[in-house]
């Protein structure tokens, strides 16, 4: 098994600066729970060089107070140094722990050229796609009274296809070679009557962009008390030879590896043999009992 998803810092917990002894816990930590490799894919947007590229991407939306929370909301966040991530990580490298450099990238609308510019000066492995937000909305930020408020005002319907065309689009920018948590959207609980076709076209945003989709247990820690994709979903994937990833999105230690076990078994239901790893963006099948030795 694999945790492609993981976190260094709590949400509204300050950064400090990552160390080899937090990373080695963590693998130590996903090797207990059987899982043999660890991607470490801290946010882009807890990076002071993201907070020079992408600062006031919420100037559109036209809530000032979905403005406003977004502008602390980043200012609480970008403030870690994505050199010193790096470094630490390829340090964990070299001292042969089974980890691989990775980054959890949000999709910006009209700066994601940007974005690859500066992604491009780095050795990463794996870069996960994510949309966390509609303009400055962050529907999945269960702890925000401010953004768990809007569902109240809004069609779930209409949330759920803005939300997967910001994943089309992201997809077809081809930054990105995973993506997380694909069906996010339904984090608060609130699911369209019908989502077979914004299923169908996440699946198709990944098959036309050739990335890999995440299973993830984070789900499970949400109030939609479910992994990430839905079991339907998960099977259409599977169906049309998706290839896949699996994920905790642990942003603590006590959630590594969090019941990798029964995503193993919604895999094997599933006849799932195999996989996706990467090396430097390059990806690389494995049996799903284990995973891939060397550079």
């Amino acid at each position: 098994m694999l945790d492609y998803h993981l976190h260094l810092w709590p949400h509204g917990q300050r950064d400090t600066a990552p160390t080899l002894e937090q990373v080695a816990d963590y693998c130590e930590s996903a090797r207990a729970a059987g899982v043999h490799e660890v991607a470490l894919t801290e946010h882009l947007f807890r990076f002071s060089q993201a907070d020079r590229l992408l600062r006031g991407f919420w100037d559109d939306e036209p809530d000032a107070a979905l403005r406003s929370s977004m502008a602390d909301y980043w200012d609480d966040h970008a403030r870690a140094d994505l050199d010193v991530y790096v470094e630490c990580v390829l340090a964990a490298k070299d001292a042969g722990l089974p980890v691989v450099l990775g980054l959890e990238v949000d999709y910006y609308r009209g700066r994601m050229d940007d974005v690859v510019t500066l992604l491009a000066g780095y050795p990463f492995d794996v870069l996960l796609g994510s949309v966390h937000w509609i303009g400055a909305w962050r529907f999945d930020d269960v702890d925000d009274p401010l953004s768990m408020a809007q569902w109240s005002t809004r069609d779930v319907d209409a949330a759920w296809s803005d939300y997967v065309s910001a994943i089309e689009e992201l997809a077809a920018t081809g930054a990105c070679d995973v993506l997380a948590h694909p069906d996010l959207v339904k984090a608060a609980g609130h699911r369209p009557v019908a989502p077979e076709e914004c299923w169908d076209r996440l699946v198709e945003a990944a098959l036309g962009s050739g990335m890999a989709a995440e299973l993830s247990s984070a789900g499970w820690r949400k109030p939609a008390e479910e992994a990430y994709p839905a079991p339907a979903l998960l099977e259409r994937f599977v169906a049309n030879g998706v290839p896949l990833t699996t994920a905790s999105d642990a942003h603590r230690l006590s959630d590594v590896a969090h019941r990798s076990a029964d995503l193993g078994r919604m895999l094997d239901a599933l006849d799932v043999t195999s996989l996706r790893a990467f090396r430097a963006r390059r990806p690389v099948d494995v049996p799903l009992a284990t995973t891939v030795a060397g550079p």
